[in-house]
């Protein structure tokens, strides 16, 4: 079995981030969105990973390389505007061959893992498999109508009035008779070419396809309140280490991880929190669930529930919180900012809190 992993999305429910660096590279708990898809994929056994990439392709192929810091085999292939999902099985044809594949949105979070639902998959072999999540309000997502035996009997595109509370969530299992479906199919009327309509042909053609449901922690990293909820879910499943330096004024709870190189001073960390490599950390209070990058300078500052990127510096912001601060964003140089602030601050940005 191949992957196929889509990341060519715009994002742009994450600006300002999206317009200086792919939604898929945004760090929760210290690790791009990506890595973790493709760790996922990884624990499934299948290493011959596709990787479908747009305009950010350098700045993708720059940090997860060629896939070997995740014991994969990564081949990136070029969109050159987003045609559907469809479109990208399309165009993956050279690298899929004849094999069966899981295709998975790169932007998705399931930290749970697949393992059995790629065992069901592998077992059964039906001629594709979705993979749905019940949700509360299904008219945002793709809807699977099972019949009453359990197989699919119909998708429908954000419904109106759902039939279902079973969603897609961006994890689908295909045989190569998929190929056929995506050849048979027109472009939708926004112009491109939809995998529910190809799995719809499947369906209407009498393929036996099927619906398995994921009842894990799943999370569609589209914008900043699902990556700081997201965030908060790893980092309460994080073992503490601690490989930098505490002074003997610093108190560190249990639950933090602190990398190498990292230096607290005179500070509080309450867990779960990690400090990535080389960030200095002095007279602050950290945490519960802030995860900080590495080459960070955090000072005279309280920072809790909020991701701070790589290069950020941070200086005299009291009670800064649920906040996504940039790489190499500058944040708070005036006098003492006043507290209770959310920011969502972009890459390279300066920002100076009013007192």
């Amino acid at each position: 079995m191949k992957a196929l992993v889509l990341s060519g999305g715009a994002g742009t429910r994450l600006r300002p981030f999206s317009y200086s660096m792919p939604k898929q590279l945004v760090p929760i708990a210290n690790k791009p969105v990506l890595a973790h898809v493709l760790q996922n994929i990884k624990n499934l056994g299948v290493q011959e990973i596709g990787v479908i990439v747009g305009d950010w392709a350098p700045e993708i192929a720059d940090v997860m390389g060629d896939g070997a810091q995740c014991g994969t085999r990564v081949t990136y292939i070029r969109q050159d505007h987003p045609r559907g999902l469809a479109h990208c099985v399309e165009i993956a044809r050279d690298f899929l061959g004849d094999d069966d594949f899981l295709m998975y949105l790169g932007d998705n979070m399931l930290p749970d893992g697949i393992a059995s639902i790629a065992e069901e998959f592998a077992a059964n072999r039906p001629t594709a498999q979705v993979v749905v999540h019940k949700v509360p309000d299904p008219r945002a997502f793709g809807v699977v109508e099972l019949d009453a035996d359990g197989n699919v009997e119909r998708l429908v595109e954000k419904p109106q009035q759902p039939r279902s509370d079973l969603a897609l969530i961006g994890v689908y299992f295909f045989t190569p008779a998929i190929h056929e479906a995506v050849a048979a199919i027109e472009p939708s009327a926004r112009g491109e070419l939809e995998i529910t309509d190809a799995i719809q042909w499947l369906v209407a053609s009498g393929a036996d396809v099927r619906a398995s449901e994921y009842d894990g922690y799943w999370k569609d990293t589209g914008n900043v309140d699902d990556v700081l909820e997201c965030n908060r879910h790893l980092l309460d499943r994080l073992d503490a280490h601690v490989a930098g330096d505490v002074d003997d004024a610093s108190e560190v709870d249990d639950q933090v991880v602190i990398g190498a190189g990292a230096r607290i001073v005179r500070s509080r960390i309450q867990g779960p929190v990690i400090v990535g490599e080389n960030t200095v950390v002095e007279d602050c209070e950290i945490g519960p669930y802030t995860s900080i990058g590495r080459d960070c300078v955090l000072r005279a500052s309280a920072v809790s529930d909020s991701i701070v990127l790589d290069r950020a510096q941070i200086s005299r912001v009291q009670g800064l919180r649920s906040s996504l601060i940039g790489r190499d964003a500058t944040v708070g140089t005036g006098d003492w900012a006043a507290p209770h602030h959310r920011l969502v601050v972009g890459d390279f940005t300066r920002v100076e809190v009013a007192a």
